[in-house]
């Protein structure tokens, strides 16, 4: 062989055993990610599981109020219904904020004249603390 062929071979196993150094320090550098890639999935897996987790509580619990208001919102209407005259007074109430005179009181709700009168009045003296911008 000549020293030209020598010299080929010698700069072909120099260029080889470079380039497997080279290859072999991207592969533990692409090792070295993929470790950190699987240890940073962990995390955000067990950061979803925790949010999921409080998020069902979360849910349960404004099932439970929920379910609390309607029981209290049934058991209101039915104090409301049992006593006639509250609630001869209560439609009263809503037809004097709709603009309704006192005539119309007594023939609409089954109250007297002077109940219905004394609604008038404070119906009336309301709305000018409330013009005047005065609390109730």
């Amino acid at each position: 062989m000549t020293a030209t062929a020598w010299t080929l071979i010698i700069t072909a196993l120099l260029l080889a055993t470079f380039s497997l150094g080279i290859a072999l320090a991207l592969w533990r550098r692409l090792r070295s990610h993929k470790q950190s890639h699987y240890a940073l999935i962990n995390v955000l897996r067990n950061e979803i599981q925790a949010m999921t987790s409080s998020s069902i509580g979360m849910g349960k619990r404004l099932v439970d109020v929920e379910q609390r208001l309607n029981v209290t919102s049934e058991k209101q209407l039915e104090l409301e219904n049992r006593d006639p005259g509250v609630l001869a007074y209560n439609q009263a109430a809503r037809l004097m904020e709709m603009g309704a005179d006192v005539d119309d009181l007594v023939k609409n709700c089954g109250i007297g004249r002077p109940e219905a009168e004394l609604m008038a009045l404070l119906h009336k003296e309301l709305q000018s603390n409330d013009a005047l911008g005065h609390d109730r």
